[in-house]
């Protein structure tokens, strides 16, 4: 009669739709969020293993202290004992108690030293460390290694290094012990 077809109400509905911007807001954060989620996380999560491992390094640098100047010897120092100092300088970031692993070694030579990461084959952190502070002169590597959780390896930013998914962080400190 006026020239309408059955399809005309359909017709209104798509433009209106179609110029309604009431919702694209929301749509467009739901697109943008999760990269910029998955980045901010990333940027946290590496942050925190930097800073876990300056922590980390100042701990054993002034935990070695004890060796080098010939205290832990004269005191009769073992491995737990000397990890005990270690842990009350990295109190509140580390799990002390299982969680740090230390190597104290005497060598030959400081072109001798290997400060290889002891990871084998199957992305495991090997344990075969010792505890020997030696003598007054000689050369000394103390290094600890942390076994650090990672949280965010699914969103891009895979810091692990390990077989378990976890991030190995490890310091060292060479020197010579002082006459004593």
């Amino acid at each position: 009669m006026f020239g309408f077809s059955a399809s005309a109400p359909r017709l209104v509905r798509r433009r209106r739709f179609s110029k309604d911007d009431g919702g694209a807001t929301a749509v467009e954060f739901a697109l943008v969020s999760v990269p910029f989620f998955a980045l901010v996380f990333a940027i946290i999560e590496t942050a925190l293993v930097f800073f876990a491992g300056q922590v980390l390094e100042n701990g054993v640098t002034d935990a070695s202290r004890i060796v080098r100047t010939g205290q832990a010897q004269q005191m009769g120092l073992d491995q737990a004992a000397f990890k005990e100092r270690l842990c009350s300088r990295v109190t509140g970031l580390f799990n002390c108690e299982g969680g740090i692993k230390l190597d104290v070694r005497t060598v030959g030579s400081f072109g001798s030293i290997d400060l290889s990461n002891p990871i084998d084959e199957d992305g495991n952190l090997e344990e075969n460390f010792t505890f020997d502070p030696g003598g007054s002169g000689d050369i000394v590597v103390v290094r600890a290694f942390y076994e650090w959780p990672t949280f965010v390896p699914n969103l891009g930013n895979d810091l692990s290094n390990l077989g378990n998914g976890r991030r190995l962080l490890a310091s060292a400190a060479v020197f010579r012990n002082e006459p004593f």
